[in-house]
């Protein structure tokens, strides 16, 4: 699970239902200034929305801005660079520069494995993101890299449900509701789609189908950790105490996590 996921979810159902809709981008202040002239209104800037800012060490940010100045002059080995620079904005909790600066290398070449990571980095920022204009300008970003990869391969379900969850947030949103239910159609076992139709079913405030939706989900899929989770929540919004109960004590014995299982415990505590 990603780290960004469980943050996330220990601050609770609002954030929880709120996970794809309700993003929270974190980007780098000095990236606008330090990219050139064809940089995109979109592409990295200063933002009221930002998360705490994970502090790198001395030599990672000498590194990051030395990369930063090549990518500036055109670096030779921009593929090489640009994904050193992405892990680097990553680590630093940066998700929207670590996804633009991949995509400068990514529109240089063809290789399709880059535009995956650029699609992925552009799906992560977008999971983030909370100005309605940047969720759509990052959720287009995620279809425009992650299409290259499926036009491929047309069987990349996992890319496939990342891109219907972009729809869901958009003004057609029942076209990602069709996407993941055409991904249970041909795959009914399929990781990603269950969980985000359960997802959907917490937002929609339907959490007895969202109960079903996780129960399903940990039938096939018992080592997911945030589906286990969300089904205990499912439970305990949908008056089920004894099965939330039962399910948050599950959890506490599948993590070490102290944030989980202090949300855990706050849970329990109102049981």
């Amino acid at each position: 699970m990603k780290k960004s996921q469980l943050f996330l979810i220990i601050i609770g159902v609002a954030a929880v239902v709120a996970l794809y809709a309700l993003p929270k981008i974190v980007v780098d202040n000095e990236a606008q200034n330090t990219v050139g002239e064809n940089q995109s209104e979109h592409s990295p800037s200063t933002s009221a929305n930002t998360m705490h800012e994970n502090e790198l060490s001395p030599e990672k940010e000498a590194t990051l801005a030395q990369l930063k100045a090549k990518a500036v002059a055109g670096s030779e080995t921009i593929s090489e660079d640009m994904r050193q620079l992405a892990s680097l904005y990553q680590e630093k909790g940066k998700y929207d520069s670590a996804a633009y600066f991949l995509s400068l290398a990514a529109n240089q070449t063809n290789d399709l494995s880059l535009a995956e990571e650029t699609g992925n980095a552009y799906f992560e920022a977008f999971t983030f993101a909370l100005d309605q204009e940047k969720v759509a300008y990052l959720a287009g970003q995620t279809r425009d890299y992650l299409n290259r990869v499926l036009d491929n391969d047309p069987t990349r379900m996992d890319l496939k449900s990342k891109i219907a969850m972009t729809y869901v947030s958009s003004a057609n949103p029942m076209q990602g509701i069709a996407m993941l239910r055409e991904i249970l159609a041909e795959d009914p076992q399929n990781e990603d789609a269950i969980f985000n139709m359960g997802i959907l079913s917490m937002q929609s405030g339907q959490y007895k189908k969202a109960t079903e939706r996780f129960e399903e989900l940990i039938r096939y899929h018992p080592d997911n950790l945030q589906g286990q989770f969300y089904l205990a929540v499912s439970y305990f919004e949908a008056d089920q105490k004894n099965k939330a109960k039962a399910q948050f004590e599950k959890v506490k014995g599948m993590t070490q996590d102290a944030m989980i299982l202090e949300s855990v415990q706050s849970y329990l505590d109102r049981l």
